[in-house]
């Protein structure tokens, strides 16, 4: 087994890993880490949610920066406001004990951007954003990311399918140095290779782990037949089984979301509920309350789906399918991160069936049915 220090990751880096329980390096950051520490390199990364892309991008990143120069040297661009809030807490844990201070700072919309802009004026060296917000930073000259050396696109698939491909090309135009381009993501659509081919060099360097896996290989496919009147009973019995584990059920609509999460909670499980009508300070609260284990159990729309890491989630539960064939893909990966085992398990109509095998066959995995 390779360990981060065969990578050439030094000591103090390997404190703050450890105190994240991040021990063995996985598949992607052993691939990535050599490629890109003291390298000028464009890099493609092609990874499964879920197998520890932040360090293998946050890592290099961080060995880029020079501390003593208060410009921003590094950018970091996510999907989502929850991405971006864990993508700086991970970097500023890695940077615990080395002797330089290296100064992150996280942009998104749903906060005020006055209070954004007052804290870009400090000493900024990485910063993380969404397209929106960024965009409009820039626009606003509160940020100047043309000497940022290194830029980051962090599940580079979910930001086009959200509609980002207009901003993300302003800010890729953004630049006055030579910089490095290393984008990562889940799959390689069609617009993603417009972006290679606009933005990167022609000598990217690409990296693919489990090449023959759309989804992490630790997961087991699970699948109950329920009839629609049947599912909040057979979710109540399947919960009452699994008393000592933590997981996330995901719901298609915001409105069954906060009613299943009520039902469970007359029922007397802990449980949240997070879905995108929320105001942006109720989700930080949501989302603190499930990591620090204040409830057991968290009801959620897609906007959970992907990037977010919690740690020690045993299973994932489908309300329903997803309409999204990916997002099948995003909602799995919450569980057997850094290597664990997890379930995903799917509630099935009589009548899904047919578009249960259709997933099987796209994926490359097998359900196998369960009772409660």
């Amino acid at each position: 087994m390779t360990t981060f220090a065969e990578l050439g990751i030094s000591d103090a880096y390997i404190k703050g890993l450890k105190e994240l329980n991040i021990v063995e390096p996985t598949k992607i950051q052993e691939a990535v880490i050599p490629k890109l520490l003291g390298t000028q390199t464009d890099l493609i990364g092609l990874a499964q949610t879920g197998t520890g892309k932040t360090a293998a991008f946050g890592l290099p990143m961080l060995y880029t920066i020079d501390a003593t120069k208060p410009e921003v040297q590094g950018l970091i661009i996510a999907p989502t406001r929850e991405l971006v809030q864990q993508i700086k807490k991970q970097l500023f844990k890695f940077t615990k004990y080395i002797d330089e201070k290296i100064f992150v700072e996280g942009v998104y919309g749903g906060e005020k951007i006055e209070r954004q802009i007052k804290n870009l004026r400090r000493p900024t060296h990485i910063v993380v954003a969404t397209p929106g917000r960024l965009l409009d930073l820039i626009e606003r000259r509160a940020v100047d990311i043309r000497k940022a050396k290194t830029l980051i696109l962090d599940e580079a698939d979910e930001m086009l399918s959200m509609g980002f491909k207009e901003e993300l090309n302003k800010i890729l135009k953004n630049k006055t140095v030579e910089r490095n381009t290393w984008l990562f993501s889940a799959t390689m659509r069609t617009e993603i290779k417009q972006i290679v081919k606009n933005y990167m060099s022609p000598d990217v360097i690409r990296i693919q782990v489990n090449k023959d896996s759309l989804i992490n290989e630790n997961i087991s496919h699970h699948f109950i037949n329920a009839k629609i009147k049947e599912k909040v009973y057979v979710i109540t019995r399947l919960l009452k089984k699994r008393k000592k584990e933590r997981g996330v059920i995901f719901c298609r609509t915001k409105a069954g979301t906060q009613a299943l999460a009520k039902q469970l909670q007359e029922a007397g499980f802990t449980v949240g509920a997070l879905e995108g009508d929320m105001k942006q300070k109720e989700r930080d609260k949501v989302m603190r309350g499930f990591k620090k284990e204040r409830f057991q159990y968290l009801v959620s729309t897609d906007v959970f789906a992907r990037g977010i890491d919690v740690h020690d989630l045993s299973f994932v539960l489908h309300h329903q399918l997803p309409d999204q064939l990916e997002y099948y893909t995003h909602r799995s990966g919450r569980t057997a991160r850094g290597g664990k085992k997890g379930e995903s398990i799917v509630l099935i109509l009589p009548s899904e069936m047919e578009k249960l095998v259709t997933v099987q066959k796209k994926l490359g995995i097998v359900f196998r049915q369960m009772t409660v």
